[in-house]
């Protein structure tokens, strides 16, 4: 959670299912964090912001506050007050209190606090749990369009020995198979697909929620890059635009916007300068 890193925290989050946000039970430690420049608050605000509509709470470090339930009910109930504020439902947040240093709730359920009767989260069904990787297998899925146009923001590019061009991200709508001509946007490049991979295994397609890398004929590395949208050239591609609806959050406001003032738009991978 440093702040010279929320430029790639943006990246990764725009890509997520569900974010675990991890807050420190130590005395301090929690307040800093929730204050009003508190990266907790960032973190979550962002969350929510780029689309990551399911959250779990890991309240870790129980161990150095001696596993106090009060302090644990304290985080929950001021973490609920903020996270309701950002537009997450409490109801729908496991809370799980953990030491990641010595295990504790992690994968097992800890001896240390008996008075600890688990998470529950009240969804399209209610669930209830003990651990973090409970709480993890109980994400609900999202809807995978495949049926829509092809979407999908580079989250990288690579340049392999022997291979060529890889460009790496995760598939948001659409599919995307090896034979297929994409076309790059707003670089406006065009070219065939010579396979995709994930976790390096080749795959006949990959679908939405898939991180994958794919193979491209004759683009060099400097031609696309982070930030740039892959779409089948055949069925609607993405192109530019002279406006766009879109949900919009400022953080770190200048007080006033006037002329000149130039701030960064993170949208998916992408992280530009504007005017």
């Amino acid at each position: 959670g440093h702040r010279d890193f929320i430029k790639n925290m943006i990246t990764g989050t725009s890509q997520a299912d569900c974010a675990i946000l991890i807050i420190a039970a130590g005395t301090g430690e929690f307040e800093a964090g929730i204050s009003k420049d508190g990266q907790t608050r960032e973190h979550a605000l962002l969350a929510y912001t780029l689309g990551v509509k399911q959250l779990i709470v890991a309240i870790n470090k129980m161990d150095t506050t001696k596993w106090s339930e009060a302090r644990f009910q304290e985080i929950i109930k001021e973490t609920s007050n903020f996270i309701k504020k950002v537009g997450y439902n409490p109801k729908t947040v496991p809370f799980v209190p953990i030491s990641g240093f010595n295990g504790d709730n992690m994968i097992d359920n800890s001896p240390n606090c008996p008075w600890y009767k688990g998470w529950e989260k009240e969804t399209k069904t209610k669930t209830t749990g003990k651990t973090l990787l409970e709480a993890i297998d109980a994400i609900d899925p999202p809807s995978r369009p495949t049926d829509k146009p092809l979407r999908l923001p580079l989250q990288d590019v690579y340049k392999i020995g022997g291979i060529g061009t890889v460009p790496v991200g995760r598939v948001e709508t659409g599919i995307i198979k090896s034979g297929m001509v994409v076309t790059f946007a707003p670089a406006g490049v065009t070219t065939e697909v010579k396979s995709v991979e994930m976790h390096h295994e080749q795959l006949v397609e990959g679908v939405p929620g898939d991180n994958v890398g794919f193979n491209v004929k004759n683009v060099s590395v400097k031609e696309i890059r982070r930030g740039n949208v892959a779409g089948d050239s055949k069925n609607d591609p993405p192109k530019g635009a002279e406006s766009f609806n879109a949900q919009v959050i400022v953080l770190n406001h200048p007080g006033q916007v006037g002329a000149g003032y130039a701030p960064v738009l993170d949208c998916h991978t992408a992280h530009i300068a504007c005017k």
